[in-house]
Order: C-alpha cells, then structure tokens, then sequence
C-alpha cells in the first residue's frame, strides 16, 4: 500500500510539474516597482518615467518609479539587491553602478553576483570643450598647448568618481599631460565655469553642454564615444583623435535581483527593445541626450565586467577617494 501510495504521490508530483506554467506567463502578478536611486529629475529619472509609462501600457500592470537617493546610488542599489527576486523590482543603474565599487571602500552589493543584468537601455557620450579663447581646435593641438604650459590649464568635470571626471584623469594619464582637475557640483555649474573662461577646459556629457556648443560658447574638439555622436557628428572621437584608450559613455541600465526567473529577465528584455525602438520613443531619447542601445543581457553582463576592471584601473592610478 506505501508504495502504490508513493508512485500516486510521485505521478502527481509529475503531472503538476509538467503543467506548470512558466514564470512570465503570469507576470507581473502586481504593480513593480523601478528604483532610481537617485533624486527625482536627473538622467536616469528621465529615463526610467519614459519607460515605466510604457512598460505599464504594454503590461496593463503599473510600473512605478521610486527615487531612493544617496551615497552616490549606493544606498538605492543596495535595496534593490536585497529586494525579493520575484521580478517585481527593478533598478535602473547608472554609470555609476560599476565605477562605486572602487570608489568606495565598501557598497552594499556585488556589481556581479548581486543582480540579473536585464539590459543596457541607453547611453549618452561624453565631450572635451574648451572656451573659445583657448586656441586649440583639435585633441592634438590641446595636448601640444598643455604641454607647453605645464600646471597652468585645468579641466572642469561634474564632480568626483563621475564618468567625466575619470575620463579627465584617464586622458592625463595617457597623454602624460600637467593639468589639473576642478570638481563642481554637477555637468551645470562645470560648463557654466568653461563658458566663462576661468576654467579653460570641460569633460562633461554632451547634452547639458549642447547648446552651448551650438551658441558657440564652448568649442567641442572630441566625444568619448565608440562612435560619433549623432547630435554632433562633424566632432571626432577621442578614437578618431588617436587615443583608442579613452572610450567612455554614460548609460543606463536595467537590473534584477539575482534570483529572479530567466524568463522574466527575457521577457523584459524583449518588451523594453521593443519600447526603445519605438519612433516617439527615440526621438523623447535624443531630446535628453541618450541614444538607445537595447543590449542582450549577456553583452550587458560582459560590459560590466570590462568597465569594474577598466574604471579601476583609472581609480587607482589617478588615486581618487570618493569625497
């Protein structure tokens, strides 16, 4: 009888497993939350109230954002790593997501083993400006004027550990060059400094510094990017310029607490690639300075990877403590 019990419990057991219905058939079971965690207003912010208000549509469940900010990301991402993996949280991370780990002496997760990389949405280059005063129009030709001024010309960024400012101390690093970074608080007040002359030179991202460069306040003579910018195609990149090194973008990103079932990760990754290669959603991208990128989540996961080695290399030689 205890066996003919067992092989009912057994068949059972079976059946139930082969009608199982996978995960993302029946997701989301409840409204999911997006955490940003940084204040309200800023790039990744934007971002993510673009997108939730899409994925809500395409779902017909609320996908809500909630601004968790401080210590740089850290204390949002460190929530989002301990969030239940049931697919119902969301972080939307930034640069920022691999540069902290060796910033800080400590963060709150794993950039590897504490999140599902879902995808990377979208990214935003990086530009060198000067104030028209200064007579360099090219990469070359200001490496030639700061050489011949050592300690004398300085660059602007948006403040420490930021994409722009590691993109400064890398490119001193590479071209060997005696200039000497100024830290403001935000790309604003940075640009705000170059345009006025006292600091000849900028490293911030491109789209608070567009219409400046288009009013012929700033002089753009490079981008960060792998490729030219679309809204600044007549600029050469950094690559373009001959320092194949100094490639470095801004971007966004979509992550789950690791944990979560595969199929939802794909899910989301298929429904945010179709939202990011919608026409309207494009064009609401450019006005904000990003470009869609759309990644499988094995090439996010691979760029991760190569920017927490790359970033800290540049950390760690430039010597820079989070402030």
């Amino acid at each position: 009888m205890r066996i003919i019990k067992s092989l009912g419990c057994a068949a059972i057991a079976l059946a139930t497993a082969c009608w199982a219905v996978p995960a993302a058939a029946q997701y989301p079971e409840k409204p999911v939350r997006m955490i940003v965690p940084f204040a309200p207003g800023g790039s990744v912010d934007v971002f993510a109230r673009l997108v939730s208000d899409k994925l809500s549509q395409r779902f017909g469940k609320q996908f809500y954002v909630e601004n968790i900010a401080g210590a740089s990301g850290n204390i949002g991402t460190g929530q989002a790593a301990k969030a239940l993996p049931d697919g119902h949280t969301l972080l939307l991370a930034f640069s920022s997501f691999v540069i902290n780990p060796s910033l800080f002496a400590s963060v709150p997760y794993d950039a590897e083993k504490s999140f599902e990389p879902v995808m990377l949405a979208v990214s935003a280059t990086h530009v060198v400006t000067v104030t028209p005063s200064v007579p360099a129009t090219t990469i070359s030709e200001l490496i030639a004027l700061i050489r011949a001024n050592p300690g004398k010309y300085s660059y602007a960024h948006g403040g420490v550990g930021t994409p722009g400012h590691l993109l400064g101390e890398l490119f001193r690093l590479k071209a060997n060059l005696d200039i000497v970074p100024v830290t403001f608080n935000g790309a604003g007040p940075a640009i705000t400094n170059v345009i006025g002359g006292h600091t000849p030179v900028g490293i911030t991202a491109l789209s608070p510094a567009a219409a400046q460069i288009a009013g012929g306040q700033l002089r753009a003579i490079a981008t960060t990017g792998a490729t030219r910018a679309k809204t600044l195609e007549s600029v050469p990149t950094m690559v373009e310029s001959g320092h194949p090194d100094i490639v470095g973008d801004l971007w966004v990103g979509v992550l789950l607490p690791t944990g979560t079932p595969k199929d939802i990760a794909a899910l989301l990754n298929r429904e945010l690639g179709a939202i990011l290669a919608q026409s309207d959603t494009q064009e609401r991208l450019t006005a904000v300075g990003f470009e869609a990128v759309a990644s499988t989540s094995d090439a996010f996961a691979a760029q991760i990877k190569r920017e927490l080695a790359s970033w800290r290399a540049v950390i760690q030689d430039a010597k820079i403590k989070a402030p």
